[in-house]
């Protein structure tokens, strides 16, 4: 295990020293295990966004500012929440979960990475495992009552079975609080460090905390972010006061960042139309020089059905940004939308060449050659992507759908198998799986694939059991 060091100024923030108590409760392995398991409910319960762009992005993100911070296990997996609602939040194990509309409050990549820097402190201080160090009596019920609250926070409501689950843990959540504002002013303290070990400005995060602040106090409903994370001017004055004694010239903001920040504003808009107005006006505001308002008003454009114009304003994004792949993926969008299949294609060939195991251009291929009805040759761009990103559901629904199409019928029980573990449907899981091996025949090597992931249900059902 690689043992990170605390970054350099952490004494003069008196900074606790976690120890290991916390494993009397929990390992590190449990959590871990208690941590996917809570993972695959989440995804049964809510809708997920599916944006490979979008989740490429806040991978590589959280994964670069792990590197600064004083996480140890690197094991993390993430899960971008289909809400525009204000949220963002880590579970036990490494789990980051982001809502889509922390990237319509977050104005900077900076805010954003502060907000990310705050939630991996959670999990380096390993606050769950901790909380239940507090509560030693009330182990289970706590458990849950803090999982259950993620969940209905990040789904916005939840439905009526986790707001009853909620209800019933009432009492141990109110027995968390005063640890829970310990572990907010913690994670805090932390996160500044992290934030500018990972070279951004750190005055990012008393300005996104002013922000929260403001949309609390003009909201009869405050943000959901603020439920688990509540804002007051003494945390404000504290963030503030002690990143005033850190340098502040860090990075603030990227194009990239903002780019991403338009497809979620795109994804949320009542329509590409209306969207393609307020990109066009904010252009229009700043004289032309804004790539990322043109980035949003192409994809608008696009998918408006406006495809002459959008490839004006495509022409010179791809002249000054000729090497970024969100503005070549909109090239490969608009040559589809325009039927040219082959011209995308060779794009996709081309970009993949410097980089083979790149996510959303792979997904890209995918969908290329699904439109071209190559489905054997899509199966083999799918299967690889299967193997990059073995735990994510929107990759094994994919793969599913593309055997499907391929006539790979053992393939399809085995991806639909894959797809409902990781949505939390065990059920469906080992039904598909039955299905699978009656496919399989003789063959001893597959047939003791499929057994040894029935036997990863069995052990999953043993987790869930906890709950």
């Amino acid at each position: 295990m690689v043992v990170i060091g605390v970054p350099v100024g952490a004494a003069e923030f008196n900074l606790p020293s976690l120890g290991d108590t916390s494993s009397s409760i929990m390992s590190r392995e449990q959590e871990y295990q208690l941590g996917r398991a809570w993972l695959s409910m989440l995804r049964g319960s809510v809708r997920t966004l599916e944006d490979p762009l979008l989740k490429d992005y806040v991978e590589g993100h959280v994964f670069s500012l792990a590197e600064t911070s004083q996480l140890d296990d690197r094991r993390l997996t993430f899960v971008a929440i289909d809400s525009p609602q204000l949220n963002a939040f880590a579970a036990p194990g490494g789990v980051i979960g982001v809502n889509g509309g922390l990237f319509l409050h977050a104005h900077s990549e900076a805010e954003f990475a502060s907000v990310m820097a705050h939630e991996l402190a959670h999990l380096s201080q390993r606050h769950f495992a901790r909380g239940l160090e507090q509560q030693q009596q009330t182990r289970i019920p706590l458990m849950t009552a803090m999982l259950a609250s993620i969940i209905l926070a990040a789904s916005g409501g939840g439905d009526a079975g986790f707001a009853a689950l909620a209800s019933t843990q009432a009492a141990a959540i109110q027995e968390q609080r005063r640890f829970s504002r310990q572990n907010e002013q913690e994670a805090d303290r932390i996160g500044l460090l992290n934030l500018k070990g990972a070279g951004y400005d750190p005055n990012a995060m008393p300005d996104m905390f002013e922000r929260l602040a403001r949309l609390s106090r003009f909201s009869q409903t405050p943000p959901e972010f603020l439920l688990t994370h509540p804002v007051s001017q003494s945390r404000i004055a504290d963030s503030r006061n002690r990143a005033g004694q850190l340098s502040s010239d860090g990075r603030r903001d990227s194009l990239y960042y903002q780019m991403m920040r338009a497809r979620v504003q795109l994804f949320y808009e009542d329509s590409p139309g209306l969207a393609a107005q307020r990109f066009r006006a904010l252009l229009e505001e700043h004289d032309g020089e804004h790539a990322a308002a043109r980035y949003g008003l192409v994809l608008a454009l696009i998918r408006s059905g406006q495809l002459d114009t959008a490839e004006q304003e495509l022409e010179p994004l791809l002249a000054e940004h000729p090497d970024n792949i969100a503005v070549q993926l909109a090239q490969v969008e608009l040559d589809s939308s325009r039927n040219r299949l082959d011209q995308a294609l060779t794009r996709l060939d081309q970009l993949l060449r410097t980089q083979p195991d790149n996510y959303p251009l792979l997904n890209a291929k995918a969908d290329v050659l699904l439109r071209q009805r190559d489905y054997r040759a899509a199966e083999q761009v799918t299967d690889r992507l299967a193997r990059l990103r073995s735990d994510d559901p929107d990759v094994w629904y994919l793969v599913s759908e593309i055997r499907g199409l391929a006539k790979n019928i053992l393939g399809v029980h085995q991806a639909r198998a894959e797809y409902f573990m990781l949505a939390g449907d065990l059920d469906q899981a080992e039904q598909q799986l039955d299905q699978a091996l009656k496919r399989a025949g003789d063959n001893f090597v597959i047939s003791s694939r499929i057994n040894a992931r029935k036997d990863e249900i069995a052990r999953r059902r043993e987790i869930l059991k906890n709950f």
